[in-house]
């Protein structure tokens, strides 16, 4: 397999996690959807381009450090003065998370679709898209037509990472999203995702609907209960690996970026989805990565490296924000 058929696209948001200790103090952590995901793929050996802008300030060069040390490409990164844009995130007493944005004015919107497309390698194996990527304006515009100018043979992810109360519009962000089935091959959803998409009817209604609609593959995280693989060949449950939770953040990311690097790892394409054991296969690895994520502060999915058909999956590691050079 050559480093063109390996190669995987990440488009979409990067910013500044504030998680709100117990005490009152906060912590910072990098984060993003499609940044975090970018760094599992990246972690995993595969050496994705993320696309997206970020800002010159001390935050955004941090931001940098960690896709770098991630070995994430950073030639798709457009650059900006705009300042960082900050998620407030509070944590229940499982670890769980809940988000608030502060984005007006920031980093997070600014993308075109001309230097979307210029990112963009000829022909990537796959374009991962999805979260906060498709919620603002212009950025929404130039990943949907990502999306739609994909080329046949580029396996398209859609992880809609919803947050109800970032979106300044959620009916035009939700019919965006329904646009985008068409042309998108597999959908990672939480439970929580397809509600916010459907709110009058249950999640694996929801899920069942998808596959009507163009994708061949839904991935229904289900959190503690795992998750459930669905396709026209059937569905399957994917039990969660035991896990110490420290908190929740970036799980569902690394779970999606995991999926992906293992699937285009194993030589799998588009033309393979109708493979259900492979996708099996895969999501088991997937649900893996995402509880070892669960056990660090923060979004920081584990190391691994493939070797013939296995994983050697190393524990996460615990960085603080990396330092931005002056």
């Amino acid at each position: 397999m050559t480093a063109a058929d390996r190669s995987i696209v990440v488009a979409g948001e990067a910013l500044v996690d504030l998680v709100l200790e117990r005490e009152g103090t906060t912590t910072r952590h990098l984060g993003g959807g499609s940044y975090n995901a970018a760094r599992t793929i990246g972690r995993l050996g595969l050496a994705p381009t993320f696309v997206g802008r970020i800002s010159s300030d001390v935050h955004g060069r941090a931001l940098r450090a960690g896709l770098a040390q991630s070995d994430v490409r950073l030639d798709g990164v457009v650059d900006t003065d705009d300042p960082t844009t900050f998620a407030l995130v509070d944590l229940d007493h499982d670890g769980a998370a809940s988000y608030r944005f502060y984005a007006d004015g920031t980093s997070i919107a600014g993308l075109l679709p001309d230097q979307a497309r210029a990112a963009m390698p000829p022909l990537a194996a796959a374009l991962h898209v999805g979260g906060l990527g498709l919620v603002f304006e212009p950025q929404a515009s130039a990943i949907a037509a990502l999306v739609r100018e994909a080329p046949s043979t580029t396996l398209v992810m859609l992880d809609p990472n919803c947050r109800p109360g970032a979106a300044p519009y959620p009916a035009v962000h939700r019919e965006r999203l329904r646009e985008l089935l068409v042309r998108v091959d597999v959908v990672k959803a939480s439970e929580e995702d397809l509600a916010y998409l459907e709110p009058d009817q249950p999640a694996l209604q929801t899920a069942r609907e998808l596959l009507q609609r163009g994708p061949a593959v839904v991935l229904l995280t289900q959190g503690s209960r795992g998750a459930t693989v669905m396709s026209q060949s059937g569905h399957a449950a994917v039990a969660a690996p035991p896990v110490n939770v420290v908190d929740t953040i970036g799980a569902g990311d690394a779970f999606g970026g995991g999926w992906l690097a293992a699937w285009v790892a194993g030589g799998l394409g588009r033309a393979d989805l109708d493979d259900f054991d492979a996708l099996v296969r895969t999501t088991r690895f997937a649900a893996q990565v995402a509880a070892r994520t669960c056990e660090q502060a923060g979004a920081e999915p584990p190391y691994a490296l493939r070797l013939d058909d296995e994983w050697c999956m190393a524990a996460p590691v615990e960085r603080s924000m990396p330092a931005a050079a002056d």
